[in-house]
């Protein structure tokens, strides 16, 4: 028989939006906030001409720029306010978690519990202003460098002026969009970081989808083609959706225990271990280190001379790293599946696991505690990190090879749908959550009613 949360869970529906008054103010709150955020992606840096700038980054497409102006939803192209985004944020805090797992006294603060984490989420911002400085500081000279060479200025007065008013403008965008991401995930629904990701990268559905009908209109892509897109795409969500829920729950046993009635009952729980646990950082990390050197070049302008030694190996790392070659994509392939490997031992220790279920009694069942816990924990997640990292490959494979194959300018990779369907996936959760809790206090209400008028 179901019990009264599985009979309210099945009966959650749209309606109850009406009685859910906070719910709907935590709506409404995330939905301004993220206004406020495409409002300031079109907020163009001081000393910078738009007009102009859109016609360099035409010249720029296929670097790594690509990758963050997507996550920024579009605001580097228009070199807005916050064109760097939330990404140096992500990247000092990726650098963290492995410092913390790879130094001893970072690896202290990480056991000290919610002062230790609040004082690595204080080295994290530390970080975030640094990287924001340092590539405010790159994007404003390579601003200048390439557009002398292409012979468009788009920086009205170049100098260190320019430089300095760029790096204080881009830090000062970038902080406000951390603290922005801070105030959704407090008085909104959902993470506020992922969201902001999330809704730069749908920001740029319309216009692709519009730019594509529009090939097929023309006939410059061809129906089939397009047909086959929208297929791979609804492929591709379904594996996600599917892949990214997916668990192996290891079976933690307790020792039995006296209940109130004098009973001696063991306890039983799951120890859930996700499919995929290194999340979407493998492909960022491993598209940003193959579209560097392809960066590098596009920025360097006239500083690089092509007869150096060091100029041949940029051009040659130029031809075989394009998009669609086979080195690019097996090297894509192989990124993919050493990131999986390496951020999944970063972020989950099987010995701590083990002593954390040790010192609370727990166990799981034919292992004995202690390090035999923790080399089976480690087998059986070595094994689930292949299932998951070939289910990487896969996603994020599979567009780089259509867009060789067809050539359609297909910004939506495998890692923009992969954030897009987590981020959902979780901000569903949360509101299916609220609405629960929701109906659970009413139902707690009527309860205290019915037995005052006993």
């Amino acid at each position: 028989m179901a019990s009264r949360a599985d009979n309210i869970a099945s009966n959650l529906n749209l309606g109850n939006f009406a009685k859910a008054t906070e719910l709907r103010q935590r709506i409404w709150f995330t939905i301004g906030a993220l206004i406020v955020f495409r409002f300031l992606s079109f907020v163009p840096l001081p000393g910078v001409n738009p007009l102009i700038l859109s016609e360099l980054y035409q010249q720029t497409r296929g670097g790594i720029l690509d990758l963050f102006n997507a996550f920024s939803g579009g605001s580097l192209e228009r070199m807005s306010l916050i064109a760097l985004g939330v990404m140096p944020y992500i990247t000092s805090s990726i650098v963290v978690q492995m410092a913390s797992a790879l130094h001893p006294t970072l690896a202290a603060l990480k056991k000290e519990g919610a002062s230790g984490r609040q004082k690595l989420n204080q080295y994290t911002r530390y970080g975030a202003v640094l990287l924001c400085a340092i590539q405010g500081y790159f994007l404003a000279v390579g601003l200048e460098s390439f557009s002398a060479q292409s012979g468009l200025q788009a920086v009205i007065d170049p100098g260190y002026l320019f430089r300095i008013v760029a790096v204080i403008n881009l830090v000062g965008g970038t902080m406000f969009l951390l603290w922005l991401g801070e105030q959704i995930t407090s008085r909104g629904i959902g993470n506020g970081i992922s969201l902001i990701i999330m809704a730069g990268i749908v920001a740029q559905f319309p216009n692709f989808a519009a730019n594509l009908f529009e090939g097929g209109r023309t006939g410059a892509i061809a129906p089939w083609i397009i047909i086959g897109f929208l297929v791979m795409v609804v492929v591709l969500i379904l594996g996600i959706s599917f892949f990214e829920r997916a668990q192996r729950r290891l079976l933690i046993q307790y020792p039995k225990r006296a209940t109130a009635r004098g009973m001696m009952q063991a306890e039983r729980s799951h120890l859930p271990l996700k499919i995929n646990t290194a999340g979407v950082i493998p492909p960022i990390f491993a598209s940003s280190l193959l579209l560097l050197p392809l960066t590098i070049s596009q920025f360097a302008g006239n500083s690089v001379d092509t007869e150096s030694t060091f100029g041949k190996v940029i051009v040659t790392l130029n031809q075989y790293l394009a998009h669609g070659q086979p080195l690019y994509m097996a090297l894509y392939a192989i990124g993919i599946i050493f990131f999986c490997f390496f951020y999944t031992a970063v972020v989950f220790n099987p010995e701590e696991t083990a002593d954390n279920l040790k010192k609370n009694g727990g166990f799981i069942p034919g292992i004995r505690p202690g390090k035999r816990t923790a080399e089976y924990l480690e087998y059986v997640l070595t094994r689930i990190t292949v299932l998951g990292s070939v289910y990487l490959t896969i996603v994020c494979v599979v567009p780089e090879a259509m867009i060789a194959q067809t050539g359609i300018p297909l910004f939506l990779g495998g890692t923009s749908l992969l954030i897009v369907v987590n981020v959902t996936v979780d901000t569903i959760s949360q509101v299916q959550s609220h609405l629960l809790a929701h109906q659970y206090a009413d139902l707690i209400k009527k309860a205290k009613l019915k037995g005052r008028m006993r």
